[in-house]
């Protein structure tokens, strides 16, 4: 029996090996043998919507943490990635074979381990989605499945060699406190194998989904609009989910993301969502009525984010503009100690607006790289009553004070939301489906900032 914080899980199939052509006919037999234990309890399977979670083995992870790999985290093979895994075998004394291995993903993981207890991990690679284990044995999808009891199937696709794709079935059921003689349980399927091989099967993998209902993909990875698998799956599913805070490449994958929305794909964001409670005050900061006028009067942003990832800054920036009306004119990286970048602005009365972006140290990084730490909203007009500093609750404005005029301004504490948890934005997320208009109306504003600089 498994334990999560929602209730507990019951197992009614553990993991059981079957090969592609028996996964229906072995769901089957499970639910027509199935009428209840000795006590009564029934168990049926849970006709809710299906959930497709792709999450690869974790190895492109640990080597993009550890400063060997920079390309997108898909579980794809190529020049790159062998590169970084031929790196990393030298670097640990390793047989160099440009290869994936067991012995490798060990290493890696120690790796890692020992690096991030010296605080010594690249700051530029940080990701946590190597905290992650496959969705059908990790504490996230059993959080999910007592919430939300469905038929997740999970891809967990790898970098080794092509020997097929294996498959596995199994059971699960949250037992619910009120109702504890009929429980509606959770499927699982497992495939797993390379990205070769997974997309051979594309076509059964979508014709294990439940038909007639919802369909979502967790994709645990770097969006990639080119991924044969990816589009077959958008192509057939309501909604791709996915997470930015695990970007390696942030500025270009977050420019990535954003034309594939141009494109009509649907696409939702876990880390947009932890955006929410600035967005909710930022706002708010300007109800009364007499400071909403000089909402228009402000000219200077400041955001300052945890290093590591700088996409919740950039799309708040990017929220922010497209609220305002602002149009991106010029986007300046200055680097340093802060990785400061500028982003210049033109509203629709010629107005400049400034906007600076400063990525802080932080000592005890923590589960998401980039968090907002905190925010100020200024004017060079000195009359204009719209100075707004929102700060984080765990770090505080030391920096903003430190800028002077804090003490005039607005200031709002933003409290930690227990809600931000993986499985709690996943859940609620799941709940939705169809297009979100003030993510793709930010995001279209955030892509012509990245856009500004490449040029």
């Amino acid at each position: 029996m498994v334990t999560t914080k929602a209730s507990p899980i019951v197992s009614l199939q553990t993991p059981k090996d079957v090969s592609i052509e028996e996964i229906e006919a072995e769901l089957r037999s499970l639910w027509t043998s199935v009428s209840g234990d000795e006590e009564g309890a029934a168990a049926s399977r849970a006709t809710t919507f299906s959930l497709i979670v792709y999450e690869p083995d974790g190895t492109q992870q640990l080597l993009a943490a550890l400063g060997f790999y920079t390309g997108p985290i898909d579980g794809i093979v190529g020049p790159r990635n062998e590169a970084a895994i031929t790196a990393a075998q030298k670097a640990y004394g390793m047989e160099v074979t440009g290869k994936a291995s067991p012995e490798l993903l060990s290493i890696l993981q120690a790796k890692f381990a020992e690096a991030k207890s010296e605080d010594s991990v690249s700051t530029e690679n940080q990701t946590p989605a190597i905290q992650y284990s496959a969705d059908s044995q990790g504490a996230v999808a059993d959080a999910i499945a007592a919430a939300h009891p469905c038929r997740v199937i999970a891809l967990v696709p790898s970098l080794g060699q092509d020997d097929g794709v294996k498959a596995q079935v199994s059971a699960y059921c949250p037992v619910n406190k009120k109702d504890k003689d009929n429980m509606i349980c959770c499927e699982y399927i497992t495939l797993s194998g390379t990205v070769e091989a997974l997309e051979r099967i594309g076509g059964i993998i979508t014709e294990l989904t439940i038909g007639g209902l919802p369909k979502f993909v967790w994709w645990k990875a770097t969006p990639v609009a080119d991924n044969p698998l990816f589009k077959r799956l958008e192509s057939y599913c309501d909604s791709i989910i996915f997470d930015s805070s695990s970007f390696t490449n942030p500025e270009s994958d977050l420019a990535c993301v954003a034309k594939m929305i141009q494109q009509g794909v649907i696409l939702a964001d876990l880390n947009w969502r932890r955006l929410a409670p600035w967005q909710e005050l930022s706002a708010e900061a300007f109800d009364p009525p007499e400071r909403r006028a000089y909402i228009y009067e402000i000219d200077k942003v400041t955001i300052d984010y945890e290093k590591g990832n700088q996409t919740q800054a950039l799309m708040f920036l990017g929220w922010l503009a497209s609220r305002l009306n602002w149009t991106p004119t010029a986007y300046d990286k200055e680097g340093g100690d802060y990785d400061i970048c500028r982003v210049k602005f033109s509203d629709s009365h010629n107005q400049e607006i400034t906007a600076e972006l400063a990525a802080i140290p932080i000592a005890d990084w923590g589960e998401i790289p980039g968090d907002l730490i905190s925010l100020r909203l200024s004017s060079t007009n000195l009359d204009a009553d719209c100075c707004t500093v929102l700060c984080s609750s765990t770090t505080g404005c030391m920096r903003m004070e430190a800028g002077g005029g804090a003490q005039s301004c607005y200031i709002q504490q933003v409290a930690p939301l227990f809600d931000q948890k993986t499985e709690d934005l996943l859940g609620q997320q799941l709940q939705r489906w169809g297009r979100e208009v003030l993510y793709e109306e930010s995001m279209a504003v955030t892509v012509k900032i990245l856009e500004l600089g490449n040029q």
